[in-house]
């Protein structure tokens, strides 16, 4: 009886240091406010999970270069692809791309923010792409033995991802009115 209860006592101290470590990790994760066209939305960055896509990121951010950038990709029931092109659908130029982190233990589910990328695994740099699914055929390894890194979610302003992926697109799954990043920045 006694070792039955103190197996007990251990497995609920355990899952309470579980808890306060996700909820610390929580607290402590970079925050960046993006206003849209459409509605401010707020996404927690996880650099404890993806360093890399998270760095790339935010220093994307405090560059100011999402400014005036546009959801240039949506498809309803799959994603709202933004990050690479202005208003006038000219390609910006980008730093280096960076290694693909997929394999950190994140999955492509409904409001993540993943790093979009070529057919060459490590060729993502400023493009990223929020999922409006849960996606998780792009989850580690992939169709193609690599997967697309989630490196952050959306925890405020579901909604205006909800009227995005819902708005018109032409042919190339283009939006037939603009939906553009206003401004992006670091919040406390």
């Amino acid at each position: 009886m006694r070792i039955l209860s103190g197996l007990c006592l251990k497995l609920v101290i355990s899952s309470l240091l579980a808890m306060a470590s996700i909820s610390s990790l929580a607290q402590n994760a970079p925050k960046v406010e993006m206003k849209t066209n459409m509605g401010e939305i707020v996404i927690e960055v996880y650099p404890d999970k993806a360093p890399l896509s998270a760095e790339n990121f935010i220093k994307y951010v405090k560059d100011g270069f999402y400014n005036g950038t546009i959801f240039h990709r949506i498809i309803n029931g799959f994603m709202v692809q933004g990050g690479g092109y202005d208003k006038n659908m000219k390609e910006k130029t980008t730093r280096a791309p960076i290694h693909n982190e997929a394999k950190n233990g994140l999955k492509n589910q409904l409001y993540t923010i993943a790093m979009a990328r070529t057919a060459d695994p490590h060729s993502a740099s400023a493009q990223f792409f929020i999922n409006v699914n849960n996606n998780s055929f792009l989850d580690y390894p992939g169709q193609d033995g690599w997967g697309y890194a989630v490196f952050g979610k959306v925890i405020k302003g579901t909604e205006v991802i909800e009227k995005m992926k819902a708005v018109e697109t032409n042919r190339r799954d283009q939006p037939v009115s603009a939906v553009v990043i206003e401004s992006a920045r670091i919040i406390e």
